[in-house]
């Protein structure tokens, strides 16, 4: 039992779930987030994690989708992984930098690779933090406080219509069977240096 402790003290998640309600200080609400990580299985944990801190969330399996989101609904987070399918997550990057209408909004790379070259790309290519899969609250939220005390976070006002979505995407019943812990795939353990593409 002491391990399973540890476990979640090293996650973030030290106390009972009604705790998870409470307010982060020096974390805004209402942020639009687009998560991009081709694993259903981490946008449900990382989307689950934000949107029961009271922020609006929108998701893209692909960077080509991710793209499209970032440009229509100028998010103000983008939480961006690494390894994706097609386009991979330094391309993504490069183009949202160069690109006016998305250059200013405030980008977490996220990655279970070891390779340590990887916070050295992340960095010259223009992302504002890097997280390491696996992660829990704690340190999504860490990021996001970082980010809004350096004033790279900023939550833009928009209409509550326009922000609420249509239809819920989980049931409640496959909203709570979400982990509160986000694992790396498999194929994120191993990934040559990016290259120019």
């Amino acid at each position: 039992m002491a391990g399973f402790e540890l476990i979640r003290r090293l996650f973030g998640n030290t106390g009972p779930a009604d705790r998870r309600a409470a307010p982060r200080p020096g974390v805004p609400k209402g942020a639009w987030v687009l998560v991009v990580d081709d694993s259903a299985t981490i946008r449900a944990v990382l989307g689950k994690m934000l949107t029961q801190d009271g922020h609006v969330v929108s998701k893209a399996p692909d960077g080509e989708t991710a793209i499209e989101l970032a440009r229509k609904e100028c998010p103000d987070l983008i939480f961006l992984d690494i390894v994706l399918p097609g386009m991979n997550g330094f391309a993504v990057l490069r183009t949202l930098r160069r690109d006016p209408l998305t250059r200013h909004i405030p980008i977490v790379m996220i990655s279970g690779n070891l390779q340590a070259t990887e916070q050295f790309y992340v960095q010259r290519f223009g992302a504002d933090d890097f997280m390491k899969k696996p992660f829990g609250r704690g340190e999504v939220f860490a990021r996001i406080q970082h980010l809004t005390k350096t004033g790279r976070l900023v939550v833009q006002e928009r209409a509550l219509e326009v922000a609420l979505p249509s239809e819920p995407e989980h049931t409640e019943a496959e909203h709570a069977a979400i982990p509160d812990i986000a694992m790396p795939d498999p194929h994120d353990l191993i990934m040559p240096p990016p290259g120019n593409s």
